[in-house]
């Protein structure tokens, strides 16, 4: 009985060592995409920035002033 408890035990074991591995190579890849994000979200804020400031210039070239206001 007690080969037995001690093999058992060595099966929950390295079942639990393989869960702890596991799940810390699961949280390096959640941290790497939440910082992925953070990145793409800075980049398209960027984007969006610049897009927008272009149309509006394009927005002025191609509305000029009345003649009235210069």
């Amino acid at each position: 009985m007690a080969e037995n408890t001690e093999g058992r035990l060595a099966k929950v074991e390295a079942a639990l060592a393989h869960v702890d591995r596991l799940c810390e190579q699961l949280n390096d890849v959640v941290t790497g995409q939440g910082r992925e994000i953070t990145r793409l979200k800075k980049q398209q804020a960027r984007i969006a920035a610049s897009l927008e400031s272009a149309e509006l210039e394009r927005i002025k070239s191609t509305n000029p002033k009345p003649p009235h206001y210069q």
